[in-house]
């Protein structure tokens, strides 16, 4: 069963972009750079993408950089599959916060990219924003538009966040949501099954549990309030969340047993 939150993803990205008319038809805004086909789908080819992309392969597990591939080859169909998001889309920041969106689950011992007091989408904002400005296209990069990747990875699993933020920032979201729960927003069903075909998923839901339970067990204080918090609940031994809640802080832990 998939976890509820990939539901709702879908859910409010799809409300969220009800609104944008269009048919498939590849990104006008792609024309302006360097493109590659990845499994029939055509992407934004830029030094920094690639970047980012070699970063997520070396700092992922298997499943999880499969994840993260599908979930921007997903997010760049929605935005070919609607006229607004092809017109208005900023193509490179949607590339960078779909690839870089769960660095923050390195497993690797001394991860750069992984905090010991910060959300696991907070640690891959953070190294996003400093592959970005320590690139040597960086002069290419605006506060907004550093910003707008910050945003869609911080916020990526915050549904009644990200859906009502910008167009970037809503679209690397439902490219991740599609991931759980199929074609969405225009998405064919061929053009998904060639999608996975290249990046397979039947890991997909094993690997996420398993990520969850290994963030409640070793950065547990960061997966209070969040919707990480019932894995460790559930399936980490001693995980407790008393003193260390918004209501315990709010009520001087003085909170009733439930």
């Amino acid at each position: 069963m998939l976890p509820l939150r990939f539901i709702l993803f879908a859910q409010i990205a799809s409300r969220a972009m009800a609104s944008f008319k269009g048919s498939y038809q590849e990104s006008d805004n792609i024309k302006q750079y360097h493109h590659r086909t990845i499994a029939g789908v055509q992407v934004i080819d830029t030094p920094l993408v690639r970047a980012a992309q070699q970063l997520a392969l070396k700092h992922s597990t298997d499943w999880a950089y499969k994840h993260i591939m599908r979930s921007w080859l997903f997010g760049t169909l929605i935005i070919d599959h609607n006229a607004t998001l092809r017109e208005s889309a900023d193509l490179e920041v949607h590339a960078i916060a779909a690839l870089m969106h769960d660095i923050g689950w390195d497993p690797t011992p001394n991860s750069p990219f992984v905090s010991s007091d910060k959300r696991f989408e907070v640690d891959g904002a953070i190294a996003a924003r400093e592959l970005i400005r320590s690139s040597n296209v960086s002069t290419q990069w605006d506060d907004h538009r550093v910003q707008l990747v910050w945003d869609a990875i911080a916020l990526h699993a915050t549904p009644s966040i990200h859906a009502y933020k910008e167009l970037e920032v809503a679209i690397t979201a439902t490219g991740i949501s599609a991931d759980a729960v199929g074609p969405i927003l225009g998405i064919t069903k061929d053009q998904y099954d060639a999608v996975v075909k290249e990046f397979p998923n039947f890991d997909l839901v094993d690997g996420a549990n398993k990520t969850m339970i290994w963030l409640c067990r070793t950065k547990p204080r960061t997966t209070i309030d969040t919707w990480v918090q019932p894995w460790g609940e559930y399936f980490v031994p001693n995980y407790t969340t008393k003193g260390f809640r918004t209501i315990d802080q709010a009520l001087g832990g003085n909170v009733p047993d439930a």
